[in-house]
């Protein structure tokens, strides 16, 4: 079923279906706030007065010119300064691909650190996506060189390559902050676990290595995201053993999804940050939410059927 819908996310026919049915886009829309950066800033302020941080992202990856890459790092710019001129405490979260790392590391250091000087003067941080597995080598290197200088950032990593636990430890050595997720792309098995019992394991590792002792020493700050709700009682429980301070690490999760969840944490003191969409690209991003949960598929097939 994930890889079925992996393979939908590049097809045109299924993306024009599902961008034409009103049924569909209605659904779309629970995983995204809107197609403009006024829906995102409502979303947030909404997120806000519920006791919940939030990170925005300008939907889109892999951009064809040099050109392209520009603007976006552009608008990221215009997000950070609407964010900061209205009080928010939101993040922005940007993927590498989306602001050039295609066409070649440079292009994507260069837009990635005009993004982070703003931010750095502002008062806020930029969170590095992590995109499929072929892309990991570079992002990283560029994560290291901007984290030597004080680049205000967090990035990605994903719990279900086998690499993730080095990189973890050697961001931990330097006071960085990480993201850490299951991982949504389709990776090839001599790089990644297959199985989710595999990827959970992976996981539960990688929250007791967050926790470690020499973390805490260097600053390193953790952001924990998932909606199993197993790997969140570990979180808890591991935060708890270490008498780890709520405010030294965060829960993140996405728009839509698991808002029981949410609100627990937030009731019991925990910090949460939402990732909150949106766009005009807004299918690709649709159909991964689609292969991580069966259930959300069932939900676009019957608003299909039903035209």
């Amino acid at each position: 079923m994930r890889t079925f819908f992996m393979i939908l996310s590049r097809s045109k026919v299924m993306q024009w279906l599902v961008a034409h049915f009103g049924p569909a886009r209605l659904i779309a829309r629970r995983f995204t706030s809107g197609e403009s950066l006024d829906d995102a800033l409502a979303v947030v302020r909404g997120l806000e007065k519920k006791g919940m941080r939030a990170t925005v992202n300008f939907l889109g990856e892999k951009v064809e010119s040099r050109e392209d890459a520009g603007k976006v790092a552009e608008a990221y710019m215009r997000i950070l300064q609407r964010i900061h001129d209205e009080g928010l405490q939101a993040t922005v979260s940007v993927k590498p691909t989306h602001i050039g790392l295609g066409l070649g590391e440079k292009t994507f250091h260069r837009n990635l650190e005009k993004i982070l000087d703003l931010a750095g003067e502002l008062g806020t941080i930029v969170e590095v996506d992590m995109e499929d597995s072929a892309t990991t080598d570079t992002t990283l290197e560029s994560i290291r060189q901007l984290l030597e200088k004080g680049g205000p950032l967090r990035v990605a990593l994903q719990a279900n390559l086998f690499r993730t636990a080095d990189d973890l430890k050697a961001i931990i050595e330097r006071g960085g902050s990480v993201r850490l997720v299951k991982g949504a792309y389709d990776e090839p098995a001599r790089v990644a676990w297959k199985s989710m019992k595999d990827v959970d394991a992976s996981y539960a590792r990688l929250i007791e290595l967050s926790f470690a002792p020499k973390g805490r020493e260097s600053g390193f700050y953790p952001a924990f995201a998932t909606h199993d709700h197993l790997l969140i009682e570990k979180v808890l429980s591991e935060a708890a053993s270490r008498q780890f301070p709520s405010d030294g690490y965060e829960f993140q999760m996405l728009l839509g999804v698991r808002r029981d969840w949410q609100e627990k944490l937030v009731s019991q003191g925990a910090s949460i940050r939402i990732y909150v969409p949106f766009g005009t690209h807004w299918y690709p991003y649709f159909m991964r939410r689609l292969a991580e949960r069966p259930a959300n598929a069932a939900l676009l097939a019957r608003a299909l059927l039903s035209r």
